[in-house]
């Protein structure tokens, strides 16, 4: 008898929202910048950051007195600039030059998609270390990879979301990792 090979689950599973934060090195005056430009909201009572949303990029900032921005949404770091980009066009707006470029540091990664096989869920709460799992209150699992510094969240058809990594390579990483620990786990079931 023949044994077939096989066959690799499809893996598809891309990035969704990339976190970053940057110092423009400049004071804004919040105040200012929400009177005078479209697509701010500005509460100071209620929040000490100014949000500004951005159209294209999709993304959203929020901006602090002190020049410090946290911008989240875009899907690539090309989007990342762009956005930051705009934001510091917008400052010329009301007569805030910057003149250095802003340093960009991914704060966190998230992906999201299918490693392409159904999950039992309650077995992987048993078999793997780091999750929590409770199917009444929501029906995903929360597995932490501690050594990637990935969290999953995975769900019974094999859709999952990856967060905690700040490169593209992390990702790629964890995923790997995630995969292997699966099949471990699988392999022990048969």
């Amino acid at each position: 008898m023949v044994k077939k090979p096989v066959k690799e689950a499809k893996r598809e599973v891309s990035i969704v929202n990339i976190v970053v934060s940057a110092s423009l090195g400049h004071d804004i005056p919040l105040e200012k910048m929400a009177a005078t430009l479209p697509n701010t909201e500005y509460n100071p009572e209620q929040f000490p950051g100014l949000v500004i949303r951005i159209k294209d990029p999709k993304t959203s900032a929020l901006i602090f007195s002190s020049g410090k921005i946290v911008c989240t949404g875009a899907r690539t770091m090309t989007h990342v600039r762009e956005s930051i980009r705009k934001i510091m066009k917008s400052l010329e707006k009301i007569n805030v030059k910057i003149k250095q470029e802003p340093e960009v540091k991914i704060q966190n990664i998230v992906a999201a998609g299918s490693i392409g096989m159904d999950l039992n869920l309650n077995v992987l709460a048993m078999k793997l270390d780091n999750t929590e799992y409770e199917p009444e209150q929501f029906p995903g699992l929360v597995y932490k990879l501690t050594d990637q510094k990935a969290t999953f969240l995975l769900f019974s058809n094999g859709k999952i979301v990856c967060t905690g990594t700040k490169s593209e390579e992390e990702v790629q990483k964890s995923l790997d990792k995630l995969v292997e620990n699966l099949k471990r786990v699988r392999e022990k079931q048969k």
